[in-house]
């Protein structure tokens, strides 16, 4: 259990905070690049701090999220930034602000599976495996294509 919780570390890391967001990427005009629509969303904070997350510029990622979701925003695009902010705090080795920035984004979309993956590297640092294990089952159950590195051979 412990080496499967070590490669969802890989996983939530190595594929970078803003997968979520990056993951929906859209063809820029010049308008939405001056927009900072770069990750498919239009809250120029939120693009904005997912760059800055995917780049681990956490603070500034963190900081610049943050003020995004003070704007009007789509309920997907919040629940990406709170998966997002859950995943910076992880990188941080903050793991209870991230559990509970990755609850906030299931509370908002129970079928986000980088969230359940996120959380699960933060109750992992924890040391709540059994938490940790049974988000990883989720997330695999929710995305069963997600990454190679979520998965045991």
């Amino acid at each position: 259990m412990i080496g499967r919780l070590l490669l969802v570390l890989v996983s939530c890391l190595a594929v970078g905070a803003a997968l979520g967001q990056r993951g929906r990427e859209v063809k820029l005009t010049q308008k939405k690049a001056e927009s900072r629509s770069l990750f498919g969303v239009e809250n120029e904070y939120l693009a904005a701090g997912a760059e800055a997350l995917f780049e681990k510029r956490y603070d500034e990622g963190i900081r610049l999220t943050i003020l995004g979701l003070e704007r009007p925003t789509s309920p997907r695009d919040r629940a990406n930034a709170f998966s997002n902010l859950c995943a910076a705090h992880a990188a941080k080795r903050e793991p209870g602000i991230a559990i509970d920035y990755c609850t906030q984004s299931i509370e908002i979309e129970s079928e986000n599976w980088r969230a359940y993956s996120n959380r699960a590297y933060a109750y992992y640092l924890s040391l709540r495996f059994g938490e940790a294990d049974d988000d990883l089952d989720r997330a695999l159950a929710l995305n069963p294509s997600a990454s190679p590195n979520l998965r045991l051979k």
